[in-house]
């Protein structure tokens, strides 16, 4: 049982440019995910991480939080190894649609998850969906069978994979926290943690 912490407290702690304990971060994870921190409170430590950063082990620990919020995905049934590639973002998301079935071509599953807009240019799920009938929710096992199949998979990562990041992605776009380090490295490690790639 991860120990109760005012929200206001944590905030206060970070805004005062201290080490968050390692406690307080389980804590705030957890509770802003099942919704017992608002949105309006999340925003003001974002913004206070925004400000005055995370050490290394406190991003470690968000990451881990984050990752615990919710289920994990294992690709060992796969008959083939896996691999995985984040983009850094940009306009034309021209790196994932080639490289996926290129590795692909070589016996490689790339269970590409892929995300929504962050920031001005969208996700690459956003521009996938302009094309019609082209679907980014697929089940586990059916993203399993393209993966066994195909070999690559474009598509949303589930509901249950790193809901806490899942909320705070979209909060950090509204807040203009999108551009802070620590945010951005354990945003990116808890989806491909908790991914299994």
């Amino acid at each position: 049982m991860v120990e109760a912490y005012d929200a206001v407290d944590v905030i206060r702690i970070k805004r005062d440019r201290q080490k968050l304990p390692m406690d307080a971060i389980d804590w705030v994870i957890d509770a802003y995910t099942r919704g017992v921190v608002a949105d309006e409170q999340m925003s003001a430590l974002a913004m206070a991480i925004f400000l005055n950063g995370m050490d290394r082990e406190e991003i470690a620990r968000w990451t881990q939080a984050m990752i615990d919020s919710g289920e994990t995905m294992n690709f060992a049934a796969l008959s083939k190894a896996t691999t995985d590639k984040h983009s850094t973002g940009g306009v034309g998301d021209k790196i994932t649609l080639p490289l996926a079935p290129l590795v692909a071509s070589y016996g490689v599953a790339v269970p590409q998850l892929s995300g929504r807009g962050l920031g001005h240019t969208g996700g690459t799920l956003d521009k996938l969906e302009a094309i019609p009938g082209w679907q980014a929710d697929l089940s586990n096992e059916r993203m399993m069978s393209v993966l066994e199949d195909v070999g690559a998979v474009i598509c949303a990562a589930g509901a249950g994979l790193a809901p806490a990041d899942k909320k705070l992605y979209a909060l950090r776009d509204i807040t203009s926290t999108v551009d802070c380090i620590p945010l951005i490295a354990s945003s990116i490690m808890s989806k491909k943690i908790a991914e299994g790639t």
